[in-house]
This record gives C-alpha cells, sequence and structure tokens, in this order.
C-alpha cells in the first residue's frame, strides 16, 4: 500500500503531525517578568525583617517561591546595575562604570538573544542608560531619572509624550496595556523599571503620612564616627549634613509660581494635598520644635524613613497589581516572576542614606523569585549571587546557551534542586568608581568571603580595609593592620588576586599592588 507513496509525501505528513507538538513546547517555555526597583533596599522589606512596615506583595513572591539572603551586586550604583543585567557583565567589560553615561547598547543583551530565540521582549518604565533600548520588541521608558508626578516616557526615538499620573501606578498600567496586546503566540519577556524609591522619595498621595504614627528607632550605628576607616570619613552622604531639608526633606518647598523641581508639573489636585500635608504639617512641626544638632539630625532621619517608606508602599501595591494579572488570566503558572532592585541602600546605618560602598547594606540587594513548578514555595538560599548572574539565569530559564563572554553564571542549581551546588562562589568580586560627585565616596574594589571583607580603597584614599563580619557585622572596626590577621590578609589577596583576574579586570590589577 506504501509503494505509490512518495518520500517527500510522507515527510510533509510527519511535518503536520509533528507540527502542533512542536508548536506546544515553544509555547510553554515560561515567560518571564523581572520587576527591577531603584534604591529599594532590603532593610525596607518585611520578607527580610522590617517590623514596622509590611510589604505583602514582594512577600507573596517570597513566600511562593525563593528569597535570596546573598544577593549582591557588583557596582553598587543605578545605571551601572542595569548595564550588568543587561549583560551579564562586569561594569569595566561592558563599559559603563558611572550614572549620566551612554549605554552601548550595540553591544550583545540577553533581551536580544532571548528575541532571536523567539521570545517577545519589551521595557517599561526606568532605564537610565542614557540610550534606547535595543532587542526589545517594545519599550516605553523615562527619559533619565524620571518624575514620580505626571512623567514624560519615550516610545519611539521622536516621540516623548507626558502622562498624567503618579509614575509607579502609569508604569504598571503601561505594563499591563502591553501584556494584553502583546502576541500570545510567544512566550515573552518584560522588565518593569520602577522609579521607585529614588531620591527626592515623592510618596503617592494615598500614602502621604502613612508611617506618621511610627517611631522609628536610630539605627546602632547612626551616630558612628568612622575611627580607622578614611574613606567612611570623607564622604558626603549623610542625613546629618548632606541631606536637605528644603529638596529632600520638604520643609517649606516652594509649591508656587515658581515651583521647585518636578512640583511645578502637578495638577491643582495633586498639588492641594501635598501642601496640606508637607507645608501645614511638617514644616509647621519643624518650625515649632526649634530644632539643632542631635536632635535635628533625629528629625531628619525620621522624615526621610517615613517619606521613602511611604514612596515604596506604592511599588509593593503595584506589584499587587501585576500579580493578580498573572491570577486572572492564568498567566501565573507559566511565568517566572523575579522582584529585585539595583542596589541596597543605607537606612540610616552609618549615617548614610545612598549607596556605592561594598558595605553590606548597598553590596546587598533584594531578590526574590517566584517559578511555579520548578522552585519550591518559601525557599531561602544563602548562596552567593551576584547581578551578573542575572542574565544568564534568565537565559538558561529560556533554554538559551549562554554566551561565553557573559560572566556571570545561572542560578539555577542553588534554586531548583538539581545540579551540583557544592562547587558555587564561596567569595565576591566588587569594584566601584564614581569619584568625585556627587557623594565623593572614594573608588575601590574587593573581595567578600563567607566571613571576611578585604577592600583596598584609591584615588583620594589610599589604602586597604579589612573587616571579621564574623565578629564584627556592623563593619566597624578595621582590622587590617593587626598583626594577628597578616596570614589570613595574604589569603584574602590572594584570592582577591585570582578574582581581579579571572574577571579580567586590568586597572584593578594594576592598582593591586600599590596603596599602603
Amino acid at each position: 500500500m506504501w509503494k505509490n507513496v512518495s518520500i517527500r509525501s510522507v515527510f510533509v505528513a510527519l511535518i503536520v503531525l509533528l507540527a502542533p507538538a512542536v508548536l506546544s513546547g515553544q509555547s510553554k517555555r515560561p515567560n518571564i517578568i523581572f520587576i527591577l526597583s531603584d534604591d529599594h533596599t532590603s532593610q525596607a522589606i518585611s520578607a527580610y525583617g522590617n517590623r514596622y512596615v509590611q510589604t505583602p506583595n514582594i512577600d507573596r513572591i517570597a513566600r511562593e517561591g525563593v528569597l535570596f539572603n546573598h544577593a549582591m551586586v557588583t557596582n553598587s550604583i543605578c545605571g551601572p546595575s542595569r548595564a550588568t543585567l543587561l549583560t551579564g557583565k562586569y561594569s569595566h567589560k561592558n563599559g559603563y562604570p558611572l550614572n549620566e553615561k551612554q549605554f552601548d547598547n550595540t553591544q550583545r543583551t540577553f533581551p536580544g538573544i532571548l528575541q532571536q530565540n523567539g521570545y517577545q521582549t519589551a521595557w517599561i518604565g526606568k532605564m537610565h542608560l542614557g540610550t534606547l533600548p535595543r532587542g526589545f520588541d517594545y519599550f516605553n521608558i523615562l527619559p533619565g531619572q524620571g518624575k514620580y508626578y505626571n512623567p514624560d516616557f519615550i516610545a519611539t526615538p521622536n516621540d516623548t509624550v507626558r502622562m498624567n499620573g503618579y509614575v509607579t501606578n502609569l508604569i504598571t498600567d503601561l505594563s499591563v496595556s502591553w501584556l494584553n496586546s502583546r502576541d500570545t503566540t510567544r512566550p515573552f519577556m518584560l522588565i518593569v523599571g520602577e522609579k521607585a524609591t529614588h531620591r527626592e522619595w515623592l510618596p503617592d498621595i494615598p500614602d502621604l503620612g502613612v508611617y506618621d504614627s511610627i517611631h522609628f528607632p536610630l539605627p546602632a550605628t547612626f551616630d558612628d564616627n568612622y575611627p580607622g576607616r578614611l574613606a567612611a570619613a570623607h564622604q558626603d552622604m549623610t542625613v546629618a549634613k548632606t541631606m536637605r531639608l528644603k529638596e529632600d526633606l520638604k520643609v517649606h518647598l516652594n509649591y508656587g509660581k515658581n515651583a521647585y523641581g518636578e512640583y511645578s508639573r502637578f495638577t491643582p489636585e495633586q498639588y492641594a494635598p501635598f501642601y496640606q500635608y508637607y507645608e501645614n504639617k511638617v514644616s509647621r512641626e519643624f518650625d515649632s520644635l526649634h530644632l539643632s544638632g542631635e536632635a535635628l539630625s533625629a528629625w531628619k532621619y525620621q522624615r526621610y524613613v517615613k517619606d521613602y517608606l511611604a514612596t515604596a508602599r506604592s511599588l509593593d501595591r503595584n506589584i499587587g497589581r501585576l500579580l493578580r494579572y498573572l491570577d486572572s488570566t492564568g498567566l501565573a503558572e507559566n511565568t517566572v516572576l523575579i522582584y529585585g532592585s539595583d542596589q541596597g541602600f543605607y537606612m540610616g546605618e552609618h549615617g548614610w542614606f545612598d549607596k556605592r560602598f561594598i558595605y553590606e547594606q548597598s553590596l546587598h540587594t533584594p531578590f526574590v523569585m517566584r517559578y511555579p513548578g520548578v522552585i519550591t514555595p518559601g525557599s531561602v538560599t544563602n548562596g552567593f549571587m551576584l547581578n551578573i548572574d542575572w542574565a544568564p539565569t534568565l537565559l538558561d530559564i529560556a533554554g538559551v546557551k549562554t554566551p561565553a563572554d557573559m560572566q556571570g553564571t545561572s542560578f539555577m542549581p542553588l534554586v531548583n534542586g538539581k545540579g551540583d551546588t557544592s562547587t558555587w562562589r564561596k567569595e565576591m568580586y566588587y569594584h566601584y568608581y564614581e569619584y568625585p560627585e556627587p557623594h565623593h565616596v572614594s573608588p575601590h574594589f574587593g573581595i567578600r568571603t563567607q566571613r571576611y571583607k578585604l577592600v583596598r580603597f584609591y584615588g583620594p584614599a589610599d589604602y586597604w580595609e579589612l573587616y571579621d563580619l564574623q565578629k564584627d557585622p556592623q563593619e566597624l572596626k578595621n582590622i587590617y593592620g593587626e598583626k594577628s590577621q597578616a596570614r589570613n590578609i595574604a589569603d584574602l589577596k590572594k584570592r582577591l588576586k585570582a578574582l581581579i583576574v579571572q574577571y579580567d579586570d586590568k586597572e584593578a590589577l594594576q592598582l593591586f599592588g600599590e596603596g599602603k
């Protein structure tokens, strides 16, 4: 019966029979949503132990997935962290070590690779890389840092549109709109770039004063005077001296005809509650107290923390909107959902706000991830995971090979119970560059192991630091000069140099042997 049937006919018949199975397999490739906030620190998240505020939606991702206790960044600053996300490379390799430069968007990035492998890709919200996205089917991004109220968005090179509303809500609106209009025959990868919680911390109107009834205790190190730590002593990022009463804390801020900054964008409906809260309540309170010295610093800390956390409240609320969208559309079961920040942030530790240093609060970043059917709900990992690992992991999830020039490694063995984790990294390498502006933090590089941290400062502060994180978790005592540490220092320097060579950081290698 087969002798009159050509081989070509049989082949075509097989194609027809197998096509649905092939397409079905492709459709089961997981979707990916990566929510990346700005300056949102672990200390501000209830899943990481904050007892004063609740972040129920971030907590839900952790509860239904995995929480990373040691997610760390390789250069704690906004734009460079995003460049590392895109490229899977250290700053010295992707060419973006400093903010306010132009990212080379012609280089290979993980969204472009996913796009070439059948994924529909999008970036919505803050990108802050000085160039327009490439490797995306769709983008709608904030220019530069963006604005909290009535922000501009760029959807094409010649199309900048001002949208009325609060930026976090608008980013979610645009994300949901894109999800509703996407090509449903293809898996998707969406980066949701949040502006929150970047300085100057403007809360959404429903969140004004939401934490005013809480007195937040000063961190134990708030009055740190930095003995033996030259770079820490010469920074310009303290709540007491650097934080501005007017621009940062909104004390007698100009809301009138010549309003400061983005307050000139306010509609009457936005202006009225802001004026009522910051002028009639906060500013009047400040005037009545006649503060100075330590009392003034403590008051500034309270205002800072309350504004910061109120700004973060909208962030968490909008993450909840995306969670409910995934639930209601049935996408939740086949969508990897990640929440992370571009780096950590100081909530008064060492008297600081901002980031930059290799010290723990800015080195670590919050990171939670849900992957139904793969990650056991309620998992916690203490493995050292770096932001160079983000791109390789997302490619791994999509079943796409990681390019050899990416410097990170997929962290899936840490969270899926498969693979050998005994050889996973036990140390990490860090390099920060930006000096002198805006906060006078000396450039430095270093190694963080499970117990120790060795740091080489250069530029204006030319010396080494060493911390025993087991005995000194708050990093208050530099023990580099202690004779008892000689052997330990020699070992750490050897390990640091090996990392510098491994990641091909030529500048650090040249500086390595210098210094006091």
